[in-house]
Formats: C-alpha cells, sequence, structure tokens
C-alpha cells in the first residue's frame, strides 16, 4: 500500500531537512538513525538495520545443524606453546 504525505523542506543552519510525522516513524518503526538511498529521481528513506539482527538465531540453526564447528585446524604459536599459561 502506498502512502503519500506532503511536507516542506526546513531550514536547519546551512543544511534543509523534513520532518517527518511521528505517525509514520512509529508505522515504519524508525529508530535515531537512519539509512538515505536515492534512487534515480527520488529519496528512499529506510529503517538503519541493526547489523547483528538475528544472529542469535542463525547461530542456533547452525548449532542444531552441526555447522557451528571451527573450518581451520588450530595453529598454535610460538606464544602460545611457550609464554601462555593455560
Amino acid at each position: 500500500m502506498k502512502t503519500v504525505n506532503r511536507t516542506r523542506l526546513v531550514k536547519i543552519g546551512n543544511s534543509q531537512g523534513i520532518r517527518i510525522p511521528k505517525a509514520l516513524i512509529d508505522q515504519l518503526g524508525l529508530g535515531p538513525e537512519i539509512e538515505l538511498v536515492v534512487e534515480k529521481d527520488h529519496l528512499e528513506i529506510h529503517r538503519s538495520a541493526n547489523p547483528r539482527e538475528g544472529w542469535a538465531e542463525q547461530l542456533r540453526e547452525m548449532v542444531a545443524a552441526g555447522e557451528d564447528k571451527m573450518l581451520d585446524p588450530e595453529t598454535p604459536t610460538k606464544f602460545d606453546e611457550e609464554e601462555w599459561e593455560w
């Protein structure tokens, strides 16, 4: 569903900005940080994704599938063998 709202550019120092109505902020789940994407002749505003969003669930799925093992063998260093105390 497409929603159209009109607003005006407002002066903010040497820049300009827009005011986003609270209802739209709540509807979209926008937080304090957003992403702006320029796409040909329009500007898209996206909520900023949490880089670690969904990691816990993905890890549970990896463990359940047995895919949580190290890919490379351990390679002890001289420090590990001579200086590190376990």
